[in-house]
């Protein structure tokens, strides 16, 4: 289940992005030597100033840029997040990994542990240790604080002076075409200069990024790999992809990172299939076009190797499915989810079949079962609700999705959804309401607002809701108080 949900925001979004400088190789056992960098940051910004500000520019960054909301690709990717973060060390708060629908190779990080990475990215590794080289690398930016550290360095400069600067490259990164004019807006252009990592942060990002690297299980060369593959395309290219335009690669830093990682042990890193997986959803819902793709993966499937086949039968379902051939898509789904029963990817497909094709108890069969075992899994939840609202059965649907805005109260398309049960079944004063949550999470404060209102006047002589209705309102007019003061 694939929905992209947008909406237009005017504040300028704070952010930052790496520019990978000439490194030195340093000792592999001085685990993240550095000085407490809670202590050497904490006059320029505190950690839970820097939570609130990454908060609010993740919220205006799901309004200004293509984010996916995809909870099978999101799933993969925090669990992939989540297996290098465990390794670092001076992780101050939770991470957040995204992902953006954007064909060039790129990944940024900004306030708060939140890192986004481009489809693109996916697409053009060849194996998940590759993927994971550029992770670790961003997650040791983050751990180490280069951005509180940036702003200390330069105490002429507000936190929010910096922001706009920040925030239009990291837009030029996420929306090319919006940036760009944000940058011209802003003039951040003729000032990215001020904001560009020093030589010591980069030091510190690659040696303590191949160490979680290879401490978390991946190849440690897989970082040389990638970045000498990298360069090996971009000579071929009259434009440089987005990742080179913030992180320059010159040879020395390929052969430092090929000496870094001759420190470790060499590993022969099994090929997990959900990486195959996630690529070859990526492949078919957002590259070429489904008839194409079906060529492609068909030509897959002539590789031997048990995982390269899953993925190529997946992704030929997919296109299949693309390209309304149902019958042949449910055909290879069917035979997956039989040699896998648990397998998130085959089922979540198996559901969008189910919607296709009107059919719609096997899914909901399927899916309550797995519900089970995993209640709050954002697959299985947020699949069998939408089945459930296409079947007509709100109750269940609404039920379903306000358990799991419990737990994840900020997911936006379970609250893109919900609005939608609550418009089908014209529960009026509910929809509006939490349609003003939806654009409360993509900073689009004054409509949240709006929204609440419109909902107060559905609300008849229900008291109580008309409190709740004015106490939400108040918070979010605090919200907007408490960002002209960061």
């Amino acid at each position: 289940m694939t929905q992209r949900l947008f909406a237009i925001v005017t504040s300028a979004v704070f952010a930052f992005s790496s520019t990978i400088a000439t490194a030195q190789v340093s000792d592999q056992h001085q685990r993240n030597a550095l000085p407490e960098i809670g202590v050497v940051a904490s006059d320029a910004i505190s950690i839970d100033k820097e939570i609130q500000i990454g908060d609010i520019l993740m919220r205006q960054l799901r309004g200004q840029a293509p984010l996916l909301s995809d909870p099978l690709l999101e799933e993969y990717l925090q669990d992939l997040g989540n297996r290098l973060v465990v390794q670092a060390d001076n992780v101050k708060f939770p991470f957040k990994f995204f992902m953006i629908n954007n064909a060039d190779i790129n990944a940024f990080a900004f306030f708060g542990g939140h890192i986004g990475v481009h489809t693109g990215l996916i697409f053009n590794s060849d194996n998940e240790s590759e993927l994971a080289s550029v992770l670790a690398h961003e997650v040791a930016h983050v751990t180490q604080r280069h951005i509180a550290r940036k702003i200390q360095a330069q105490q002429k400069s507000s936190p929010l002076q910096l922001a706009s600067i920040f925030g239009s490259v990291l837009l030029a990164m996420a929306d090319p075409e919006a940036g760009m004019a944000a940058l011209s807006a802003t003039n951040a252009a003729a000032q990215q200069a001020s904001i560009n990592y020093t030589r010591a942060n980069e030091r510190e990002a690659d040696r303590i990024g191949i160490q979680v690297l290879a401490q978390s299980g991946y190849d440690p060369n897989a970082a040389a790999t990638f970045f000498g593959k990298l360069a090996e395309k971009y000579r071929l290219r009259s434009t440089p992809f987005a990742y080179l335009l913030t992180h320059p690669l010159p040879q020395s830093r390929i052969a430092d990172a090929r000496s870094r990682a001759s420190s470790y042990n060499v590993r022969q890193v099994p090929e997990r299939l959900s990486f195959h997986l996630a690529k070859a959803r990526i492949t078919a819902r957002f590259y070429g076009n489904p008839k194409d793709n079906i060529v492609v993966f068909q030509d897959m499937l002539d590789k031997q190797h048990y995982v390269f086949k899953q993925s190529a039968l997946y992704g030929l379902a997919l296109s299949y499915f693309e390209n309304e051939q149902y019958a042949q898509a449910q055909k290879i789904i069917n035979q997956l989810i039989e040699n896998d029963t648990n397998n998130l990817f085959y089922l979540d497909l198996a559901a969008d079949l189910s919607i296709a094709q009107k059919d719609y108890a096997p899914a909901i069969a399927m899916l309550s079962e797995q519900a089970k075992h995993s209640p709050h899994n954002s697959v299985i939840s947020l699949n069998l609700a939408n089945i459930l609202i296409k079947k007509g059965d709100i109750k269940e649907a609404t039920r379903i999705l306000k358990d799991f805005l419990l737990i994840n109260p900020n997911n936006l398309l379970a609250l893109q959804l919900l609005s939608d049960a609550y418009l089908e079944s014209r529960q009026m004063l509910e929809m509006h309401q939490s349609k003003a949550e939806v654009y409360a999470l993509v900073a689009a404060y004054p409509r949240a607002i709006d929204e609440l209102h419109t909902a107060y006047n559905f609300a008849g002589d229900r008291q109580l809701e008309k409190q709740r209705i004015r106490a939400r309102i108040d918070q979010i007019r605090e919200q907007i108080d408490r960002i002209k003061t960061l």
